[in-house]
C-alpha cells in the first residue's frame, strides 16, 4: 500500500484546501460618518445690512478613524424676519411682513478637510430688525437636525 505517500499527500493538500476556504468573518467596527453643524461665531456675531451676503460656514466633525463614508446629506439655511425684538423672535410671534431669504442647498461630499459654505443674500430692501437663521442637515431617510441663530440687520448708515 501507498499509505505513507497518501499521508504525506494529505498533509500537503489539506492545509492548501483550508487556505482556499472562506475566511472567518471579521468584526468590522462601523465608523460614524462626518457630522455637520452650523455656524462659526464670525458668521452670526455681527450685524449685517440690507444687500449684504450672509456666509454660513459649516463645521465638519469627522470621525477619528479613516474609512468612514459620508451619508448623502443636504445642508440648508434660510433667514426669516424682521422681528422688532429678540423676544418677539424667540416667541415666534405672528408678525406681519416677514420675509425669507434662502440659500441654495449644499450637498457635501464628506471628504476630509471639506469646508461647506451656504450663502444667503439679504435683500437690498430688507428692513432692519432681528432675523431667525434656521439651518438644517437633512440626511438619509429624511432625518433632520436643525439649529437656529439670531442675526441682526442694522439700519443703513
Amino acid at each position: 500500500m501507498n499509505s505513507p505517500r497518501l499521508r504525506l499527500l494529505s498533509c500537503l493538500v489539506v492545509p492548501l484546501l483550508a487556505a482556499c476556504g472562506a475566511e472567518p468573518s471579521e468584526m468590522v467596527a462601523e465608523v460614524p460618518p462626518p457630522a455637520y453643524t452650523c455656524c462659526e461665531d464670525l458668521d452670526v456675531d455681527r450685524p449685517y445690512q440690507a444687500g449684504q451676503t450672509l456666509t454660513v460656514r459649516w463645521t465638519v466633525e469627522s470621525p477619528d478613524e479613516p474609512g468612514s463614508t459620508s451619508p448623502q446629506v443636504e445642508l440648508t439655511a434660510h433667514l426669516t424676519g424682521p422681528y422688532g425684538t429678540v423676544d418677539d423672535l424667540k416667541a415666534a410671534s405672528a408678525v406681519a411682513g416677514l420675509v425669507t431669504f434662502t440659500a441654495t442647498p449644499v450637498r457635501p461630499a464628506g471628504t476630509p478637510g471639506e469646508r461647506p459654505v451656504s450663502t444667503i443674500v439679504i435683500g437690498p430692501d430688507a428692513e432692519p430688525g432681528f432675523y431667525d437663521l434656521v439651518t438644517s442637515v437633512v440626511g438619509d431617510g429624511n432625518t433632520t437636525t436643525s439649529g437656529s441663530s439670531i442675526i441682526q440687520v442694522a439700519p443703513k448708515p
